[in-house]
């Protein structure tokens, strides 16, 4: 086909991302805080907020406390912000060329209705727009994290503990260096998971929101030489905190960011723990540990029917990878600004919803995956038992304890069992005959003999019982 001839989607409203489109019902409920629109909503919201503050603390001469019917229709302005309102802004900012100038002007137009015309000077007063934005972001991404991902993240965490505690006595053969090792537990291995991410978790969970409200170079010397009686710094701190940040009290234009920074990193190594997760459990799979539940009517390849892929594990390792590629950047480059300002901070954060929905999606998809897996028990204990010489390490440990104890013979105990073991498979007979044969006192022997790979596993079981302290 000729390429004049091929029909241009442009025109048609598709989306360009796959978050948007193909996984949209994963990560819908961020738009309500981190999409664009969501970002202008919090910009009213913030600006409706400062003009209450300002009138209700009298802080301008002239100016008493609004009504509570004043207040609530004010208010009523950020509930009720829609559609409309998003389409209404862009006809502003198409003018303004300016997008917190747009939500001023967009303000301005309601407060005739509500009988406070005279307080339109009051709009944005004092403030330059990073005042607005960095109180918006912050309230857009905490609502974000609060709300939507760590509900989720939580959910798959205690999906991970619940699994760990159902399998704590499955025993599991190790493999450290992808060698044969001392064993486990399933069970104890799914509770170090979910351990390492519930660490994280509270980290974020601790985050500090900074905000700032302070001029165009952070001194207030706009609002000490409009109104120098106030204590603009004690107005600034209230307001912030009233809104559920934490008051930073030194910025230069911007607020510096930091705190962005540090729960980013902490997003990012929860994501890096899930993502070694995933192809901990892709392996697991892919060595017949877990069997995949076909899904009714689904196709797991295009040419081998009897396939069942782990699909939802592959998604997630590529999720997680495009959020902290996004998750690292918006670190590094939101900590640095030249002199008092520069915008590439500005032009980063419209990035932060896309770094969150592909960590979202990937937690969708874990959770899934997790779903449709069953134990495969009797594959765990052929492997087990198909490995004996994985005792090696408690019969030299007995063979030590029992020369402390004076027992003789009990000579260079690793290097023998080193010559028995070492790059050789050993069988259950072979094992038992060695062990019959060192000498050992009767308790130790009798010890040792009872012993096979399946119950060396020390207290993995109990192990588990961690995640609930």
């Amino acid at each position: 086909m000729a390429e004049s001839a091929r029909y241009s989607l442009a025109s048609e409203p598709l989306a360009l991302g796959a978050l948007d489109g193909r996984y949209r019902a994963a990560t819908a409920p961020l738009v309500d805080y981190l999409s664009e629109a969501a970002l202008n909503r919090d910009r009213v919201h913030v600006e409706v907020e400062w003009l209450i503050h300002l009138t209700s603390m009298s802080v301008l001469p002239g100016t008493s406390p609004l009504t509570a019917e004043q207040v609530d229709a004010l208010r009523g302005i950020v509930t009720g912000f829609n559609g409309e309102s998003v389409t209404e802004l862009a006809e502003i900012e198409a003018v303004t060329v300016h997008d917190v100038k747009a939500v001023e002007y967009y303000i301005g137009r309601r407060l005739p209705a509500i009988g406070i015309e005279d307080l339109t000077p009051l709009v944005h007063f004092g403030c330059t727009s990073e005042d607005i934005n960095n109180l918006s972001y912050a309230v857009g991404v905490k609502g974000a994290v609060e709300d939507v991902w760590l509900p989720a993240a939580r959910s798959l965490v205690e999906q991970i503990g619940a699994m760990a505690e159902a399998t704590r006595e499955i025993p599991m053969l190790s493999r450290t260096h992808g060698q044969p090792a001392t064993p486990t537990t399933l069970g104890k291995e799914l509770a170090v998971t979910a351990w390492r991410l519930t660490r994280q978790l509270e980290r974020i969970a601790r985050t500090e929101y900074l905000g700032k409200i302070n001029g165009a170079t952070g001194t207030y010397a706009a609002h000490y030489a409009a109104v120098p009686g106030a204590d603009w710094q004690e107005v600034s701190r209230t307001f912030v905190e009233g809104l559920g940040l934490v008051w930073n009290p030194l910025t230069t234009q911007i607020e510096s960011h930091d705190w962005q920074a540090e729960l980013y990193a902490d997003v990012a190594r929860f994501n890096r723990i899930l993502h070694n997760f995933c192809t901990d459990v892709w392996s697991y799979i892919s060595i017949g540990y877990f069997a995949q539940i076909p899904v009714a009517g689904a196709t797991g390849s295009s040419t081998m029917p009897h396939k069942v892929n782990p699909i939802r594990f592959e998604n997630a390792e590529a999720n997680l990878e495009i959020s902290n590629g996004l998750l690292d950047t918006l670190a590094a480059t939101l900590v640095t600004s030249r002199w008092q300002r520069d915008l590439t901070d500005s032009s980063s954060q419209r990035n932060i919803g896309t770094a969150f929905g592909h960590s979202l999606l990937a937690i969708s998809n874990v959770a899934k995956g997790l779903d449709r897996l069953d134990v495969a028990g009797d594959v765990l204990a052929e492997d087990l038992d198909q490995n004996w010489e994985v005792l090696g390490e408690a019969i030299q440990m007995v063979m030590r304890a029992e020369a402390v104890a004076g027992v003789e013979g009990m000579e260079n105990p690793y290097e023998r069992l080193k010559d028995l073991t070492r790059g050789q498979r050993v069988d259950a007979a072979r094992m038992k005959e060695f062990v019959s044969g060192l000498g050992l006192s009767d308790d130790a022997r009798d010890r040792l003999l009872r012993l096979t790979p399946a119950t060396y596993h020390g207290i993995a079981d109990r192990l588990v019982d961690h995640l609930g302290r």
